[in-house]
């Protein structure tokens, strides 16, 4: 399936150029992210609202490696699906950022109780492809890499370049990310560069195949189970999700799930990310990190409450 051209908004903006892709360049590289800008927040921010597009491609991401992919498909969590439950799973995943990264010691062990909790009826059957469990620490790495090349991506598109102080803030994000269940320490790589290292040998490892891809690409055009607009407005809708997931996915990625990508649609992409990075320059803060900053709130009141957590 490719994007319909024709469903796509024509935005143009005179402020602010369009930013670089940014999906293929490596942890280590700190210069050239995006074309600096008057339109620039005083301070690198935090989790970034606007991370919430680049979500589909960031799940395409995980589940390119079949252990994941194949654990999340046949998945026996039905509150964690997120074919079924799309927005619960959001929400959780959105938590786990938050909390990983910002929560207090009290908010982490029990986001780490309830997570594990789901994630102890994950695991591979006789019938299954592929084995897998949960509780794989590899493949928890893996998860938590790409939760990191995730918010390092959109941080260089809305927030702008990276210097070093920004770049080892988001790092130890990224481990943060990844040892906040199974994963020890050590495993994570020592710094951007064996990051780097470790990224290109984990693609040796990705494969999408018709099963895996089937599942996904509901989510990579963010089509929502019970949820239908008229005829038109639903292909228009679905185009343009699928625009900004493949937008944001390397190419290695957009060739798994068998995604055409071209110069004219990487254009269409930089020109509504050029949209979108003045509008969130130009937002208050609270804006900015919308709804990051209210997740942990929200995680309080499930504990005082008794609530589900995940």
């Amino acid at each position: 399936m490719t994007v319909d051209e024709a469903a796509q908004p024509e935005i143009t903006t005179p402020h602010v150029a369009p930013p670089q892709s940014v999906v293929e360049r490596p942890m280590s590289d700190l210069t050239g992210a995006v074309r600096r800008s008057r339109w620039r927040p005083a301070r690198d921010d935090g989790m970034l609202g606007l991370g919430l597009l680049a979500g589909p491609a960031n799940v395409i991401m995980q589940l390119a490696r079949p252990g994941v992919g194949y654990g999340v498909a046949e998945s026996r969590v039905e509150s964690g699906r997120i074919d079924r439950h799309p927005i619960k799973r959001a929400r959780t995943t959105f938590t786990y950022l938050a909390v990983s990264t910002n929560g207090t010691a009290q908010q982490k062990l029990a986001f780490r109780r309830a997570v594990n909790g789901a994630h102890a009826q994950v695991y591979s059957t006789e019938e299954s492809p592929v084995k897998y469990h949960a509780f794989d620490k590899n493949l928890q790495l893996w998860v938590g890499a790409c939760l990191y090349k995730g918010v390092v991506d959109v941080h260089r598109l809305f927030a702008g370049d990276l210097d070093e102080r920004a770049a080892d803030r988001l790092f130890e994000q990224g481990r943060a990310l990844a040892t906040m269940l199974q994963v020890d320490d050590e495993m994570w790589p020592a710094d951007r560069e064996a990051f780097d290292r470790y990224w290109q040998e984990q693609l040796d490892e990705v494969h999408i195949d018709d099963t895996v891809r089937e599942f996904l690409y509901p989510i990579a055009t963010s089509r929502l189970r019970g949820l239908t607009l008229p005829g038109p407005l639903q292909r228009r809708a679905e185009a343009l999700a699928l625009l900004i997931t493949t937008g944001f996915l390397p190419q290695r990625f957009r060739d798994e799930m068998r995604l055409p990508w071209d110069a004219a649609q990487q254009r269409r992409f930089d020109r509504l990310m050029g949209v979108l990075r003045f509008v969130n320059t130009v937002s208050p803060r609270f804006l900015r990190e919308f709804p990051f900053n209210v997740l942990l709130k929200d995680l309080d009141w499930r504990m005082r409450t008794g609530r589900p957590l995940v």
